[in-house]
């Protein structure tokens, strides 16, 4: 505990002298979310200066190793780090699906050679991912889907079209599910390859990739030099690797059981009702609904990081039966 007592003290610190004022106010709008990437631009000079020095201590991915470019912290001292830049409010400085989905599916199922290439990339913000997994005619049965992939060579000729393509127009390289053996059963046929969204087409098109609004790597027929998959050596096993990438998208989007950004909701209220002779918030049924919101909260963001730590440690979570 000492140790740790120890590093929230140092945390705390460098925080203090490392994240400009700027940094530690609620975003207001999409430009005060950075990236990274190829054709990257910073909004502000205070959102490029808390970039690179987080970037420079390993802690746009503190968990990962430091030969990835991570900060090599365990798994307590990235809770205190989430918790000391949530009591002040600071802004995550690099927002990447590499961050959250690709990384930790490269980290499991990744070549040596794929993860020395990619994740300290991912880690430094240099290279923009997005997500090539649903289709038109596979939605919710995911598994189902028709996008092929054809060694030639060296190469693969990808064959297909995805849709909701997240942010695919501003990404540089996609994770994409596609079948390579048309004969195995659905689950079994599907390899998880990495490309680049520049790689070069065939049959005289001229566009690497064609996106339209919706309908994103739509008709594409494509040779792509350099195409990094299937990922590790799981040919026709990309099930098991998307699997386990979505089990890390939905801690993202659950915010992986992080509490505390912004203003709490308790002195928001204060600010508008106002507060009784002892500091408290001064209506009591308000009072008491934001205590039982509060508890809720905890909660469900104690249930959530239990969740993302039992599916790191390949754990099934167990369901109870209703009583």
């Amino acid at each position: 505990m000492t140790d740790l007592e120890d590093f929230r003290r140092e945390t705390r610190a460098w925080l203090a002298a490392n994240c400009p004022p700027e940094m530690r106010r609620p975003m207001s709008s999409d430009e005060d979310t950075f990236w990274g990437g190829r054709n990257t631009k910073f909004s502000s000079e205070p959102q490029r200066v808390w970039f690179e020095r987080m970037r420079d201590k390993g802690w746009t991915v503190p968990h990962w190793p430091k030969e990835y470019g991570g900060g090599g912290l365990d798994g307590e001292q990235t809770k205190i780090l989430r918790q000391e830049m949530a009591a002040i409010g600071a802004r995550q400085p690099l927002t990447s699906f590499g961050i959250s989905m690709l990384g930790p599916a490269l980290l499991k199922y990744g070549t040596d050679a794929q993860k020395q290439e990619h994740l300290p990339k991912i880690a430094a913000g240099l290279i923009r991912w997005c997500q090539g997994y649903s289709e038109p005619n596979a939605g919710s049965d995911l598994a189902s889907l028709q996008t092929r992939a054809e060694s030639d060579g060296d190469d693969f000729i990808i064959n297909g079209q995805k849709i909701w393509t997240s942010y695919a127009n501003f990404a540089d390289w996609i994770f994409c599910l596609v079948r390579t053996d048309s004969s195995a059963r659905k689950h079994d046929g599907i390899s998880f390859i990495l490309f680049d969204m520049a790689c070069q087409g065939r049959l005289d098109q001229t566009d690497p990739v064609d996106f339209r609004p919706l309908a994103v790597l739509r008709d594409l027929l494509r040779q792509c030099p350099g195409a990094q998959g299937p990922c590790g050596r799981t040919v026709n096993r990309g099930w098991d690797v998307a699997k386990y990438l979505l089990q890390h998208e939905r801690a993202m989007i659950s915010g992986m059981g992080e509490r505390g950004v912004g203003r709490p909701l308790g002195q928001v209220a204060a600010d508008s009702v106002g507060t009784d002779e002892q500091g408290r918030l001064e209506d009591a049924m308000l009072r008491g609904q934001i205590a039982t919101f509060e508890i809720d909260e905890a909660a469900l963001a104690a249930a959530a990081e239990r969740a993302v730590d039992l599916a790191k440690a390949g754990n099934r979570i167990r369901r109870f039966p209703r009583r």
